[in-house]
Formats: C-alpha cells, structure tokens, sequence
C-alpha cells in the first residue's frame, strides 16, 4: 500500500497530482525518501533528475509519455505513468476526472505499483509496451495538439468568411459526443464541394490549401 509519495516538479501535471495525491490521504512530499517518487520535469530534464536520486528500496517513476524507461538509470525499481490528459495552471486536481494512464514497468511488481498511482490519481490504467512509446504518444499528439491547430485553420478561415471563430466550439463539442461519426461533403461522396472549398480556400487563404487536401485525403474512405 502506498502511503508516501514524492513528487518532484510542480508545474501543470505535477501540481494536479500532489493536490490530488493530497486528497487521497497520502504523505505527499516535495523531497527525501518515500514508497514513490513521481519525477513531474520535463521530457528533457528526467535523466538528470533520476541519476542525481540515490537508489532506495522506493520506486521511482516519470510522468512522460514518450521517454522510455532507460532514463530513469541507474534505478532498476522504476515505472511510467503518463496521464493522458491535457493540463492547465488554472484549473486543479479535477484535471485528472475520467482520463486514462498508460502505465510502463519491466515487472509485474512495477506494473502493479504504477496501477496502484494511476487509480490513486482517479485514472483508468492500461499497460503501454516501452517500446511503443513514441507511436502511442504520437497518437495522443494528434489527438490533443493538432486538435488545436485545426481549429486556429478553421477559425482563419471563418474570419476571411466574415463569421465568428467562436460558433466552432458547439460544433467540434458535438462531433465527439457523437462518437465522431463522420458528416458532411466527404462522407456523402459530393466532391464537387469539397473542390469549391479549395477554390475558396485558394483565393483566401493559399497557406491552407496543402493541409486541407491532406485532411481530405485521409478522411476519404
């Protein structure tokens, strides 16, 4: 059982979880020994981070979702847990509601113990090969990320238009709560509008033309 945790980084994830570690009655400390030490840094700073820890009979673990396991040498007690979730500073542990964590050990003894962290922190925990790591989080950057580039695009083009950015918002909400059933010109096969949408798109906004023929090429069935 889990009683003390160490959490090293306080940034956007790092602070939901000591907030929410603190919620769930355990020990959160900012140093020293504990029975889990969570490295919140970033991406580039853990290596440094672990081998600066002297190994003890705790478990150590990073939050990343694209670093491997091998960062966290010389410690051989070690495991990921990388909340799929995006983060803010304005918001707090609540962040962590209803997501899931992709949990990475080398034991079972590691697997169990990043389970036992991830549904301390409320996350639904599914196990993530090492060496799967870069596709997976590449699939959580297209997901998240470019989700927000798309709708910078969309929102360009709307305001060439003359209509407001924010009316997106409805409209991207409920394409998820439809389960991303796909609508629209591409999935009734009316290509002629597909092709007046890159003529307009030409005129107003030619820097979108390529991304936009792309997006239409993958969503064709």
């Amino acid at each position: 059982m889990i009683e003390t945790v160490t959490v090293i980084g306080r940034g956007r994830v790092g602070a939901a979880m000591a907030g929410r570690l603190a919620e769930r009655a355990v020990d959160v400390r900012d140093e020293g020994d504990a029975d889990v030490v969570l490295l919140c840094v970033p991406d580039s700073a853990i290596a440094d981070v672990a081998r600066g820890l002297t190994p003890g009979p705790g478990w150590i673990g990073h939050v990343s979702g694209a670093t491997p396991l091998a960062a966290l040498d010389p410690h051989t007690r070690r495991f990921s847990l990388h909340p799929l979730q995006t983060f803010t500073r304005t918001r707090g542990p609540e962040q962590l509601d209803g997501a899931f964590a992709a949990v990475t050990g080398e034991s079972e003894e590691a697997i169990a113990v990043a389970r036992e962290v991830a549904q301390l922190l409320g996350l639904e925990p599914f196990e993530l090969a090492d060496d799967r790591r870069a596709l997976y989080h590449a699939g959580a950057a297209v997901a998240s990320n470019y989700l927000v580039t798309l709708y910078r695009i969309a929102s360009r083009l709307f305001e060439e238009a003359g209509a407001p950015p924010e009316a997106l918002v409805p409209l991207m909400e409920r394409t998820i709560e439809n389960g991303f059933e796909l609508t629209g010109p591409i999935a009734r096969g009316d290509w002629k509008t597909v092709d007046a949408h890159i003529e307009a798109i030409r005129q107003a906004r030619p820097e979108v033309e390529p991304v936009y023929r792309t997006l239409a090429e993958a969503t064709a069935p």
